[in-house]
């Protein structure tokens, strides 16, 4: 098989090596110097298509998605009205099917304590998730101010050409750069970001049972101090330092316990009470686009600008 090929290539190439040939003669035919100048310019051009000094495989990969990424931001942004719409009737469904049919039957079974004790934790918990998803859904998730020079950047977005804080990344759905973004989740509109962390756990705690899986992926995420994005972020540079002899340390990481009281916005200990276990619209510590740690932390990394 290989030998039939070299005999059929093996003339074209002869071909080819004597118009190239041809070429540098001036003795020519135009039409045949036009010829060899086109076949050169094309592999000139092939090979500027080809060639890119930043390229690898994630630019591989980007290319790839881009038809993914034009479904993404022309159809799926639409679908965070759907979902909103249908969290909101599977939610008032789950309600009106516990006072129609739960709690005739509760209330000819149960005990006095045991009825009191259901119909405190039931209804506490409907509130938390009632405020906690109105707030999640109506926060802004943050946005990098835009025409100021006095804040510290980190890059400068290829998307919006704007400059970009640290931990901040675009949003392709939302079109534009969010603070200390996680991802862009349909059932709360906005990116997930740094300000509607706080405003989070108790609606992403009572739907835990059926999303079991990614509450504890997040509780990974939460403990380590590090979002979705920063957590492929680190994992390269990690690869990359150790391949050097190096260990990489994540700025970010507070050690879990801080991490934790950081995520939910604990300061002191009333807050256990006031912001987590009570239904709370406070805003988590910082701006967004500096990330000095919280006064209260005890232990941490050197303060250095990282993506």
């Amino acid at each position: 098989m290989r030998g039939q090929r070299s005999l059929l290539l093996g003339p074209a190439r002869l071909c080819l090596r004597l118009l190239l040939l041809l070429g540098y003669r001036r003795r020519c035919p135009p039409l045949l110097r036009g010829l060899v100048q086109r076949w050169r310019y094309g592999k000139v051009c092939l090979r500027s298509l080809l060639y890119n000094s930043f390229g690898g495989s994630d630019t591989a990969v980007d290319a790839a998605f881009e038809p993914v990424y034009w479904l993404v931001d022309n159809v799926i942004r639409w679908f965070g009205v759907v979902f909103v719409v249908l969290v909101i009737v599977l939610t008032g469904s789950i309600v009106a099917i516990a006072y129609l049919c739960v709690l005739p039957l509760i209330l000819r079974t149960y005990s006095v304590p045991r009825l009191c004790w259901h119909f405190f934790y039931s209804h506490w918990n409907l509130i938390l998730i009632v405020f906690h998803y109105y707030q999640a859904i109506t926060t802004p998730p943050g946005y990098p101010p835009q025409g100021r020079n006095d804040i510290a950047t980190v890059s400068i977005c290829k998307k919006c050409i704007y400059p970009k804080p640290a931990r901040t990344h675009h949003c392709s759905i939302c079109n534009r750069c969010v603070l200390k973004m996680d991802h862009h989740c349909h059932i709360l509109p906005p990116a997930l970001s740094k300000l509607p962390t706080s405003l989070r756990p108790s609606f992403l705690s009572s739907v835990a049972l059926a999303l079991g899986a990614l509450t504890v992926w997040h509780a990974v995420l939460i403990s380590r101090g590090e979002t979705s994005i920063e957590r492929h972020i680190n994992k390269k540079e990690r690869r990359r330092l150790q391949a050097k002899g190096r260990v990489f340390t994540n700025p970010y990481n507070y050690g879990c316990l801080d991490n934790w009281k950081v995520f939910l916005g604990v300061d002191t200990g009333r807050h256990w009470l006031t912001r987590v276990l009570l239904p709370s619209s406070h805003l988590p510590h910082g701006n967004g686009m500096s990330w000095e740690p919280p006064p209260w932390v005890t232990a941490h990394s050197a303060s250095v600008m990282a993506v």
